[in-house]
């Protein structure tokens, strides 16, 4: 689904060439796609966010309440993009490709081996259908009893230090985490495969509903208590030590396992720096990026939370961490933040905040 022709065209040409793949139709507005979606029954969608009669987030929205499929938004990298964006993945799209400003034919052509990889990932997608009574003002209401719950029985050591890795369906997963923390929570890093220009609307937006502060990672930053650090789309980002504190470095590095930000860089860092001061978090995403990695951080005294199958969009990270033996708990998603809880809660006699 895409008003322009063009871009109708490069996709269907991009897809037609996949051996396992065959684009059943194309549409130039969400009032003609109602139809060839009943007719077609495709495995995944892939939709514009800015289309006519009707945008790309109103039609994802009706879809995922009243017919929940797999869909990849193509979206434009640009500010109100990337905000628009995190909405769609809010409102249950898999994941998304940002599509170029310039040189729209040469640049879609050079994404072409991202969009065919995303559009595989996301037809073996766990897709739910949409509460309408999920909203964010929900959330955020439910985060503030839920923190002001926790904050009364959780006292946290500042030396302590939560580490988080997600990729496909992370957004949403690692907001279900962050939105339980208390206000003291002990610093939290977080690598989230996401492009540049669009971890920054990301963090605004999880700093919006959360009772922790939440921001985009910055070189030299030191990771202080109640604060999540997330990594900058594009860079690679680790911790360092410096003194008693722990420091964020963001740097411009090769790609690991194929992915800048990587898992296996953050988790390698916390690994050597932190050790049995981590807690660690794997949650829903493609491919084995940060597995092996885990496995250091347990094995030097960490204690990691790996997401279940049922509860995951993609189960790859996961079970890859837990067939590396990485895992100390396998638990659903809304039950990771009350676990992290209520182990820090069994550590307080032994914290000085």
């Amino acid at each position: 689904m895409d008003d322009s022709a063009l871009v109708r065209s490069l996709l269907t040409e991009i897809i037609n060439r996949e051996k396992d793949m065959e684009c059943v139709g194309a549409a130039n507005d969400p009032l003609v796609a109602r139809g060839m979606i009943r007719e077609l029954n495709p495995d995944v969608i892939t939709l514009d966010i800015e289309m006519p009669k009707m945008d790309g987030i109103e039609f994802l929205g009706r879809l995922m309440r009243l017919r929940p499929m797999p869909v990849v938004m193509i979206s434009t990298l640009t500010e109100r993009g990337a905000e628009v964006t995190m909405r769609a993945l809010e409102l249950g799209a898999v994941d998304f490709v940002a599509k170029p400003r310039l040189g729209l034919t040469d640049g879609i052509a050079e994404m072409a081996g991202q969009i065919v990889e995303k559009i595989r990932i996301a037809a073996t997608a766990h897709i739910r259908r949409l509460n309408p009574t999920t909203t964010i003002a929900t959330v955020a209401a439910n985060a503030t009893v839920g923190n002001l719950q926790a904050t009364t029985h959780s006292r946290t050591s500042t030396e302590k230090l939560i580490c988080i890795g997600a990729s496909t369906g992370g957004t949403e997963a690692i907001k279900e985490v962050l939105i339980h923390l208390p206000a003291n929570a002990p610093g939290i890093v977080i690598t989230q495969h996401m492009p540049p220009g669009f971890t920054t609307s990301f963090a605004a937006r999880l700093d919006g509903l959360c009772r922790i502060a939440v921001q985009e990672a910055v070189h030299g930053a030191r990771v202080l208590p109640g604060h999540a650090y997330i990594a900058p789309g594009g860079k690679q980002f680790r911790l360092e030590r410096s003194g008693a504190n722990y420091v964020c470095v963001v740097e411009d590095g090769e790609p690991v396992n194929r992915h800048k930000p990587s898992v296996e860089v953050l988790f390698r860092s916390v690994a050597n720096v932190v050790g049995r001061n981590a807690f660690g978090v794997m949650l829903t995403g493609m491919g084995n990026d940060g597995a092996r990695a885990m496995k250091e951080m347990r094995d030097a005294g960490s204690y990691n939370y790996v997401q279940d199958e049922a509860s995951c969009i993609v189960f790859g990270m996961p079970r890859e961490a837990i067939l590396h033996g990485a895992a100390d708990e396998v638990l659903p998603l809304t039950s990771i933040a009350p676990a992290l809880l209520a182990k820090l809660s069994s550590l307080s006699e032994r914290f000085r905040v």
